[in-house]
């Protein structure tokens, strides 16, 4: 063989010096979507949180005093895990600013010194909120997701009005030139009988639309009032004055009693229908009945008794005066 040498088929040339393949964590890094100086304040984040954490548990077993604790936790804020935004879902009705602020009130802003439970035991004391969920997301959010209650009536109690939800928690108190389109329950206590009402208007549904509200009268029954002024006064008991209200309800769809002048009817003795019409309304209606009367018996209508002492009253002045 000669000394040449011989470069044998399918081998690959040598690779430059200086020249070396990006590793996998560097492709996996610059594929996030994130800049690298974000990654990095991450990652420095991060191994502070994991040194923190075995210094908290060597702290704990130590017995060490909270200090050292709180001292961790703000290490871990200057790290950049402090609060910085507030994000609030599921608010419609509430004050979002009232959130904000109840979020905030913290003696940290450092995220591990952060109290959830305390800022939701907050956000619960108002009546708006039926529940809350307060978490953190690193490194700097709080996320705070809140259920409403949504009103179902007007509480009118003391000369106050407050709007009310299904289970008579109060929302908030409105002013009198503020009560929207909802049914008004008026009388102490009345707003704790919401879901009893409701009952019971679902018994006569066609009734529904004729009702603006209800007084809880004596703590043991109700005065329905209806949209075109009237009040039915119904018995004591849940399924008495349900039976009361169907009955009422197919008397209506036959002789049409609201809308016709009528002030109060009252169901309570469940033998006996009574209805009461304003004064001026049943004199009317007994001139008119006496005048008719005398028209058929070829008489003179009798003179409304009012008219007939004003009439008496001026002759005699006139006499006076002659």
């Amino acid at each position: 063989m000669s000394a040449r040498t011989v470069k044998r088929k399918g081998a690959s040339p040598k690779r430059r010096s200086g020249q070396s393949r990006p590793s996998i964590l560097s492709r996996a890094a610059a594929a996030l979507p994130i800049s690298s100086a974000t990654l990095d304040r991450l990652l420095n984040g991060t191994l502070v949180l994991l040194v923190g954490g075995v210094a908290l548990v060597g702290i704990s077993f130590l017995g060490l005093p909270a200090m050292a604790y709180t001292e961790v936790a703000e290490a871990a804020g200057r790290a950049g895990f402090e609060v910085k935004r507030v994000e609030v879902t599921g608010i419609d009705k509430m004050d979002r600013l009232t959130v904000y602020a109840v979020a905030l009130d913290q003696h940290s802003m450092a995220m591990p010194l952060v109290d959830l439970e305390k800022v939701r035991a907050q956000l619960m004391t108002y009546g708006w909120i039926a529940d809350a969920r307060v978490s953190r997301r690193l490194p700097d959010t709080l996320l705070v997701d809140i259920v409403e209650r949504k009103p179902v009536a007007v509480w009118q109690n003391n000369q106050e009005l407050s709007l009310i939800d299904a289970d008579g928690v109060v929302l908030e108190q409105i002013a009198a030139n503020a009560v929207p389109d909802l049914p008004m329950l008026i009388g102490p206590d009345a707003n704790r009988q919401t879901g009893r009402l409701a009952t019971l208007i679902e018994a006569a549904p066609a009734l529904r639309p004729t009702i603006a509200g209800a007084s809880w009268v004596g703590h043991r029954r109700w005065d329905v009032r209806f949209r075109s002024g009237e009040t039915l006064a119904l018995p004591e008991g849940d399924e008495a004055a349900a039976k009361a209200l169907v009955t009422f309800a197919r008397m209506e769809g036959v002789e049409r009693l609201l809308g016709r002048g009528f002030t109060r009817f009252d169901m309570r003795d469940p033998t006996r229908f009574v209805v009461r019409v304003p004064e001026g309304v049943r004199k009317a209606a007994a001139a008119a009945a006496a005048a008719k009367a005398a028209e058929q018996s070829g008489v003179a209508a009798p003179e409304d008794e009012t008219e007939k002492a004003r009439r008496e009253a001026e002759t005699a002045a006139l006499k006076g005066d002659a």
